[in-house]
């Protein structure tokens, strides 16, 4: 696990400094506190951070082929690159290292930009190839590894984190307003845009080419819904399923450092506990984080499992506290905010896991490929609304949305009001839906905004996938924009912070082929979502972890938000400060404050989606990224301005 950055200038005849790319690297190092290498070829510069994880003597970045005209830096991990050694060699490449590095390399001057169907894994990396005079860069089929560029300068400059991006001479930040009107409607920004104005994120199974001719980005994956083989029994079905779980498991195992495993006592992480407890002849050390005064948290259910298994289990309790303390940390790490309320629970559990082993396997994903969330069952109520009579279906709406509390039920019923899928699809749980995104902008942001560019969005993937069905069409949204833009980034960001590194086995492009493959009565069947998952889970876990009530991280924010942290919102959303910004209306904002420190509503999540931006642009905007580092964020002033506990 490493971070990648560098510069390709568009000028042959330019050189590129090499303090610049010291900086770059340097800014990163949390990503890989272990080593640093360079690489200069004329107009070209790159460089790595190592995390050492495979091959911790002979691993060291970039690494060459036999003549030394091919070099890549790489960030993630190749599972296959033992089986891809054998073959390679067997066609006469030589390797120096056993390094899952050098098999990219191998695999490149063997096949060229094709290498990539063979590659198994979670990865980033960057190829020159000298003859050719030729920069590759490529990100992996599912997004688990980030990568960012630009164009600036008369140069392509790219990285792992925007942060580092941001220090070339030649690229000013500035917010990207249509970035910001994506965040406000989905929690976070989707690829290719970023919140930075001309930065741009390498969408996941894309690959982008430079050399003297300019830039091409190209897809080179693409996932398919397609049953394969309707004839299967469901035990059939059942029985591929456990392989593949078990497959993917012991690849993602390959290590050559202490690892263990992040435990919610949810079905997906679970599951690959269950399945490492077999695989190994120590005990798993897992790690848990629960809430300080907080009754109905996971760490039961972590704990239940934890003994079932016997690991080595430890766990941290997250407090008000940490949430003044890490917030400007988090956004810095993470490079632009997401709405999302684990943000501090993430980062905890790693820096909690970073004092125990460097690698961990999660569970995320399962609910992606198995259809785990609510509006999964919810969406297949829409054919019987759509039934009824536009006006009946607003009054309902109007009736529902006076009720006090409901927050997920009135989502649901705003959502299935909607007049078509895509529309649909776009408000089952956003930040902000369609009518509150209006009404929270300022006047001066709602000319600027297009109020329909999130649904045009959403349409054009549903425009390009061959998944037929209500429940398939939303698994191919998700995995394309909330899985990787969401989900995966928050997940690498924050065990990158701690110089950790998370795998997740549930992502393996064939498991995730095959989930997709499925006919839809083995995601859901009645109201059992995740049926297939559950029957082949249920002879490792326990019907309390198998048949629970799905919870993600239930962070008590609504009561901080009113209680301890009342200050914290109330500073950073001041009228004031929300006037100057001159991005949101302070008269609604203002209302949302007092409805939710009332009890009238649960606006937490939207208040903490309004307060990431604005410590966003304090962070990047208003001082330099470089300015700020994660080992002496500005924290003290953050918690001395609010006042906060």
């Amino acid at each position: 696990m490493c971070g990648i950055t560098g510069i390709y200038s568009f000028d042959p005849n330019r050189s590129v400094d090499p303090r610049l790319l010291d900086d770059m690297l340097h800014i990163i190092r949390h990503r890989g506190p272990d080593d640093q290498g360079v690489f200069f070829d004329g107009p070209l510069a790159m460089g790595m951070r190592r995390l050492s994880i495979i091959d911790l003597a002979g691993g060291q970045q970039p690494v060459f082929n036999e003549t030394g005209d091919v070099a890549v830096v790489f960030n993630g991990e190749i599972y296959n690159y033992r089986e891809l050694m054998v073959l390679l060699q067997q066609r006469g490449h030589v390797f120096r290292s056993v390094s899952d590095t050098e098999a990219i390399v191998h695999a490149y001057e063997e096949w060229g930009d094709e290498c990539l169907q063979r590659l198994r894994g979670m990865f980033a990396f960057a190829i020159w190839d000298a003859r050719r005079r030729r920069l590759l860069v490529a990100r992996d089929r599912l997004g688990i590894k980030p990568l960012y560029y630009t164009e600036a300068g008369g140069d392509l400059v790219f990285g792992s984190e925007i942060k580092s991006i941001l220090l070339h001479p030649a690229v000013e930040p500035r917010l990207d307003m249509q970035a910001l009107g994506y965040f406000l409607r989905l929690k976070y920004v989707p690829a290719p845009w970023t919140m930075f104005q001309n930065i741009r994120s390498l969408m996941p199974g894309h690959l982008l080419v430079c050399d003297g001719q300019g830039v091409q980005v190209r897809q080179y994956w693409d996932l398919s819904f397609q049953t394969k083989d309707d004839r299967c029994s469901d035990q059939e079905y059942a029985e591929q399923l456990e392989a593949l779980l078990r497959e993917s498991v012991r690849l993602h195992l390959r290590s050559d450092v202490p690892f263990g495993a992040f435990l919610s006592g949810g079905l997906d992480s679970s599951t690959v506990v269950a399945l490492m407890s077999q695989m190994l002849d120590e005990p798993v050390k897992t790690f848990s984080v629960g809430f300080a005064g907080v009754e109905g948290d996971e760490l039961p259910y972590a704990r239940a499992v934890a003994r079932q298994f016997a690991t080595d289990h430890h766990e941290i309790l997250a407090r008000p506290a940490d949430f003044v303390d890490l917030a400007e940390q988090v956004v810095w790490h993470l490079d632009q905010p997401i709405a999302d309320q684990a943000l501090m629970a993430t980062y905890l559990v790693s820096k909690l896991a970073r004092r125990h082993v460097k690698m961990v396997l999660t569970g995320e994903g399962g609910d992606e490929l198995f259809a785990g969330y609510a509006r999964y069952s919810g969406e297949r109520f829409a054919p019987l609304v759509g039934w009824m009579p536009s006006q009946a279906r607003t009054a309902a709406r109007a009736v529902g949305m006076q009720l006090p509390g409901l927050r997920r039920a009135k989502i649901a019923l705003f959502a299935l009001s909607q007049r078509d899928e895509v529309s649909r699809l776009a408000n089952w749980f956003p930040l902000f839906n369609r009518e509150t995104a209006a009404a929270v902008h300022s006047a001066a942001l709602r000319q600027i905004l297009d109020g329909e560019a999130t649904e045009q969005l959403i349409g054009q993937y549903l425009g390009a996938t061959d998944a037929r069905g209500s429940v398939n069409r939303m698994l191919f949204v998700d995995t394309k924009l909330w899985l990787p833009d969401y989900l995966l980034l928050r997940g690498d960001k924050l065990t990158m912070a701690a110089s950790i590194e998370a795998r997740v086995p549930l992502l393996d492009h064939k498991l995730v082929e095959f989930a997709a493959s499925l006919p839809p009565h083995l995601k859901i069947r009645g109201m059992t979502r995740k049926y297939l998952l559950k029957r082949v889970s249920r002879s490792w876990l326990g019907p309390e972890i198998v048949h629970r009530k799905k919870q993600g991280f239930p962070i008590p924010i609504a009561t901080w938000f009113r209680t301890e942290l009342r200050s914290l919102v109330r500073d950073m959303l001041a009228p004031d400060t929300v006037r100057r910004r001159g991005l949101f209306d302070p008269n609604f904002v203002q209302r949302l404050i007092a409805e939710h420190e009332a009890g009238l509503a649960d606006h937490a999540i939207l208040l903490w989606g309004l307060m990431s931006v604005e410590i966003w642009h304090r962070v990047f905007i208003e001082r330099s990224a470089s300015s700020v580092s994660d080992a002496a964020l500005p924290t003290s002033r953050m918690a001395a301005a609010t006042g906060a506990l």
